[in-house]
C-alpha cells in the first residue's frame, strides 16, 4: 500500500515537473518571437537602402541610412533632416517606425526577404535604449561641408582634388567646381554635393571636351571646367 502511494506521488512530481519545462519552452519562444529584428538585418537593409551611408542626400527626397522622406521621419518624431541626424537618431526612428508599420515602409526589406516578429506593429514606443544595438552607437551627425577654397583666376585649374566624385558625394572640391561652372549659366548655389544638376553639368562638359561621359567627375573634367571648351 505505502509503495503504492509513494509511486503515485512519484508520478504526479514527474508530470509536474515534465508540466515545467514544457512551460519554460513556451516562455522562451514567447520572448524570442517577440524580439526586434537582428543588427545584423538592420545592416543589411541600410546597405541596400544606402549602402549604409547615414548622412546621403542624392536629392531624390529621400535621406540617410534608412532613406526616410521628410513626412515619414516626422511621423516617428524626427526632426530636421534625417540625413543630417546622427546614427544613434536615425536608428532609434527606423526602430520607431519598424513597430509602428513593420517592413511595410521599406522596398528593400521585401527583396532581402526580410521577415516580421513580434514587435511588427506592436505601437510600442522604443527607447533609445533599446535602439542602441541596431549599429549607429551614438556617433556623431555629420559635419556640415566647409567653404570653398579660393577660386583660381579664369583659366588656371585648382589642382584636382584626387578623388573621383559621383551622384550622392559631399565634398568642398564640389561646391568649387560648382561655383566654377556659374560662369557657364549654372546657376549652381554652391551646396558641395553631387545631385542630379551637377551631373548635368558633368556631362555636358565632357561631351563639349571630348571626354567619355561616365556623369563622374574626374581629373580630365575637372581641367576641363577651367581650361576646356564652354559646354554648349
Amino acid at each position: 500500500m505505502h509503495r503504492r502511494i509513494r509511486r503515485v506521488f512519484l508520478r504526479l512530481f514527474q508530470i509536474a515537473g515534465l508540466a515545467l519545462v514544457i512551460a519554460g519552452i513556451q516562455v522562451a519562444t514567447t520572448t524570442q518571437a517577440s524580439a526586434d529584428p537582428t543588427a545584423s538585418a538592420w545592416a543589411k537593409l541600410r546597405m541596400c537602402e544606402s549602402s549604409g551611408r547615414y548622412d546621403i542626400n542624392t536629392g531624390n527626397g529621400y535621406y540617410g541610412a534608412y532613406q526616410f522622406d521628410l513626412p515619414t521621419w516626422r511621423s516617428v518624431g524626427g526632426q530636421g533632416r534625417p540625413d543630417q541626424a546622427s546614427p544613434r537618431e536615425q536608428d532609434h526612428r527606423a526602430l520607431y517606425l519598424y513597430r509602428m508599420r513593420g517592413w511595410q515602409p521599406w522596398e528593400c526589406a521585401g527583396k532581402l526577404g526580410l521577415r516580421q516578429d513580434g514587435d511588427a506593429r506592436s505601437k510600442r514606443v522604443p527607447s533609445y535604449a533599446e535602439s542602441a544595438y541596431i549599429g549607429g552607437g551614438g556617433a556623431p551627425a555629420p559635419k556640415p561641408v566647409p567653404p570653398p577654397a579660393p577660386i583660381p583666376p579664369d583659366g588656371a585649374a585648382p589642382p584636382w582634388p584626387g578623388v573621383v566624385y559621383a551622384p550622392g558625394d559631399c565634398a568642398p572640391s564640389l561646391r568649387t567646381f560648382q561655383l566654377r561652372m556659374n560662369k557657364f549659366g549654372y546657376g549652381f548655389t554652391g551646396t558641395g554635393c553631387y545631385h542630379d544638376k551637377t551631373r548635368q553639368a558633368v556631362l555636358d562638359l565632357q561631351r563639349a571636351n571630348g571626354i567619355n561621359d561616365s556623369g563622374r567627375l574626374g581629373p580630365k573634367t575637372w581641367k576641363a571646367a577651367w581650361e576646356g571648351k564652354k559646354p554648349r
